[in-house]
């Protein structure tokens, strides 16, 4: 993997992340107001959960 598919992977995921906030700013609001009532075994889990499928989705797609 080089050092410019890195970049371009992390810009995409700058992309993705700043959709949300720029196009509902209110639903995003209340989304992590919902988050921070979440205990810390959940959150963790949610992670995990994400590395998981970022993980299966690299191995589909390499």
């Amino acid at each position: 993997m080089s050092a410019e598919t890195l970049l371009s992977a992390l810009a995409l995921v700058f992309v993705i992340e700043g959709l949300m906030p720029l196009l509902g700013p209110a639903q995003w609001r209340k989304f992590f107001e919902q988050v921070l009532a979440l205990g810390d075994g959940q959150i963790r889990f949610i992670g995990l959960a994400s590395v998981l499928a970022g993980l299966l989705l690299l191995l589909l797609i390499a």
